[in-house]
């Protein structure tokens, strides 16, 4: 037994150095079967022109830095958007409105939008009323805002806001600068690629970079324009509408005033209702519901006839019956 012991061990270790010897061998083997055409330098291997776009250009060096930007924002001309809402009462609306589109264009500006409608007074009488926006040039927004209230009879309500985009201006031309400076880069790399796939790789880098630079474009021209031109939106109220309430010579304010108003605004619409119901819904009701209810009539009194001649045959034929 003690001999096998050692025996055994002998025959371990010569059946791993043959196992070692045969994968060395294959090794070589594959080696040398390897083609001599296959055996090209590196430099060969590489082509000629420069791969596809270089992944150097992360979005956050495109996008550029915002601690950056927040510097630069400090030492250039503040964007500043300014905005105005005016409510006035005028005596003539529409000469009003016409007055200010006349003064929009004369500052150098332009009308938005506007629109003249016909809203009604405590009375019930229609009265014209309208809604104008315009753009004028930021640095006459006093001025525009001054002439609006020039001819008012009341102002109602005026309120100003301003809003401070510089620093994101400032955000979007570094971006510019960054995109346009990869886009420059992408182009002599398009203008170097030999390769199909590189051709196509670097072509898409493009196409999305020159994307970027029109949003941004586009961003910027958008905070340009509206720090350049205030918007003024005007409410024009008719005189008529904005009358007190007067009963006699008291004139109630506060919750007196909304009450009373709301009490008259209710029998206003009753009495609107009931000269609707009898001047339109119960002529209708009527020339519907004649005819209906004659209709009604015809077919009960022929159903009652048709009754009346089954139960006098019935009769009949019941008398027969007991003579046979």
């Amino acid at each position: 037994m003690k001999k096998i012991v050692p025996l055994f061990s002998l025959m371990v270790v010569v059946a791993l150095l043959l196992a070692a010897c045969g994968v060395l061998g294959v090794g070589e083997q594959r080696y040398a079967e390897a083609p001599v055409s296959e055996a090209y330098p590196m430099e060969q291997l590489m082509p000629e022109a420069a791969p596809a776009a270089p992944k150097a250009f992360s979005a956050d060096q495109a996008a550029g830095g915002s601690n950056s930007a927040g510097v630069e924002a400090a030492s250039v001309e503040r964007l500043v958007i300014q905005n105005a809402d005016i409510s006035i009462v005028v005596s003539e609306v529409e000469i009003h409105m016409k007055n200010i589109q006349t003064m929009a264009q004369q500052m150098g500006g332009f009308v938005v939008s506007s629109n003249l409608y016909q809203s009604y007074a405590r009375n019930n009488i229609k009265v014209p009323e309208a809604q104008i926006a315009i753009r004028v040039p930021s640095e006459k927004l006093d001025d525009a805002l001054e002439q609006i209230k020039k001819d008012a009879v009341e102002v109602q309500n005026e309120a100003r806001s301003g809003q401070d985009v510089t620093a994101e201006y400032v955000d979007l031309k570094s971006r510019l600068t960054n995109l346009e400076a990869a886009e420059e880069q992408l182009n002599e790399i398009m203008q170097s690629a030999t390769a199909t796939e590189d051709v196509v790789n670097v072509f898409n880098q493009l196409v999305y970079y020159r994307e970027q630079i029109e949003i941004v474009k586009g961003q910027m021209k958008y905070y340009e324009e509206a720090a350049a031109l205030s918007a003024i939106t005007i409410h024009i109220i008719a005189e008529e509408k904005d009358q007190p309430l007067q009963i006699g010579k008291w004139e109630p304010k506060g919750i007196a005033k909304d009450a009373i108003q709301d009490l008259i605004y209710f029998y206003q619409d009753f009495v609107d209702f009931v000269i609707r119901f009898v001047i339109y819904t119960l002529p209708v009701w009527i020339t519907i519901g004649v005819p209906l209810y004659l209709i009604f009539i015809g077919l009960r009194a022929i159903t009652r006839k048709l009754r009346g001649s089954r139960k006098k045959g019935d009769v009949k034929v019941e008398v027969e019956g007991e003579k046979k």
